[in-house]
């Protein structure tokens, strides 16, 4: 069976981070993503390092299972090609700043004319609309506007950005989520649909419950460091040799806790008797912890609470949980090989279907690559046309 995607065709108009990252979601789920640059500059990422023979590793990931075609929008030809393209997709993706495509003729409304069942998907910083609009977007504005910076790092010390780009990430999640939605949408209906997707929007839903905190219970959430502000134990505490992540959010896992520990009365303690009681009492609960914890290594700390069913974990670096047994069961590393770079290892898809395989991945597209097959294919122009538009700068 294919993969759940296949015969859907996305144009995409995005470059960086958030709107790859959503087309990359695409092509990993079967569609055919065409992925369109400018000629000569092509995507920011293409810029980006680390390197490996001349080619970036940012745009790698990224862009991996796309085609890859170049289009000078400022010339006439090349948006009747455009145009002819659009006849022929299902799907638009681009993440301009709010009203760049407009004036490029690149608009949904413009674009729905050629073809009316499009799904036209657009990232941007603040969204299409309200006051913020105009404000060109990054991940780790998002983030700060957002109020998830606010609630990252420790009390004691400035606000943090998260150790990833969360905001674009997020964003490209929604909108790949929106897109399949809006296809299935219009299985039934023939009707395409118009998506606005923001980085801010986007982090402030990723805030859950911290929102509702706010606004229902009147807190104002602070930073905290690495517990969770609700329940405890639910942090990072320390073992003879490093750091463990202990999460307990019930009374049967803390009864098996306080069992484990050999303290099975503190249970009954006013100060830990309940989820509740015991965050406000975290730091008295946290030394009882790591008082037990310094008789043991992290590897022995995890064995003895996984024996008894007690989510923990230790904390891993980048190198140790790409060298895991898990990572490599689920297919999370996987090896491409591209034109330059060689063989890499970039991360596989979390998405793992049983009518298609998970980690067969294309490698990311040199810039025009694919001209003379698309075109050809979708535009009926022959090989000397497409040589011709290249030396004209069309192409």
């Amino acid at each position: 069976m294919g993969k759940p995607l296949a015969g859907i065709r996305v144009l995409d108009l995005t470059r960086v981070l958030a709107g790859p990252f959503c087309t990359m979601q695409l092509a990993d789920m079967g569609a055919e993503v065409i992925k369109i640059e400018r000629p000569g500059t092509g995507d920011d990422s293409r810029y980006f390092g680390p390197w490996k023979n001349g080619e970036s590793s940012y745009y790698i990931l990224v862009n991996r299972g796309k085609k890859d075609i170049t289009l000078n929008f400022r010339e006439p030809q090349a948006m009747e090609l455009f145009n002819g393209l659009v006849s022929q997709a299902d799907v638009v993706v681009e993440n301009f700043k709010p009203g760049v495509t407009k004036k490029l003729g690149l608009d949904y409304e413009t674009l729905k004319k050629h073809n009316p069942s499009l799904v036209y998907a657009s990232i941007s910083g603040c969204g299409q609309y309200g006051p913020y609009s105009a404000r060109p977007g990054y991940d780790i504005v998002a983030q700060a506007m957002g109020g998830l910076m606010s609630i990252t790092g420790y009390p004691d010390e400035p606000p943090a950005r998260a150790g990833s780009s969360i905001a674009d990430i997020s964003a490209g999640l929604y909108a790949a989520t929106a897109i399949a939605a809006a296809l299935y949408r219009r299985e039934r209906t023939g009707e395409g649909d118009y998506i606005d997707v923001s980085l801010l929007d986007s982090i402030f839903a990723f805030c859950e419950t911290n929102i509702v905190r706010y606004t229902i219970g009147g807190v104002v959430p602070q930073r905290v460091g690495s517990r969770h502000p609700l329940s405890a134990p639910f942090d990072i505490y320390r073992a003879s040799d490093g750091y463990v992540v202990i999460a307990v959010a019930n009374e049967v896992l803390m009864e098996r806790l306080f069992q484990l520990i050999g303290k099975p009365e503190l249970h009954k303690d006013p100060r830990f008797e309940t989820d509740a009681k015991r965050s406000i009492h975290d730091k008295e609960l946290k030394v009882i912890l790591e008082e037990w914890l310094q008789a043991y290594t992290v590897a022995e700390a995890v064995d003895l609470l996984l024996t008894k069913a007690i989510p923990a974990s230790p904390v891993l670096s980048i190198p140790e949980i790409c060298q895991d047994p898990q990572i490599a069961a689920r297919h999370m590393l996987v090896d491409v090989q591209q034109p330059k770079a060689g063989r890499v290892q970039i991360t596989g898809t979390p998405m793992k279907f049983a009518s298609s395989a998970d980690d067969d991945f294309s490698p990311a597209p040199q810039m025009g690559q694919d001209n003379y097959e698309v075109f050809g294919r979708l535009c009926h122009c022959s090989k000397e046309a497409v040589d011709e538009m290249t030396a004209k700068g069309i192409l």
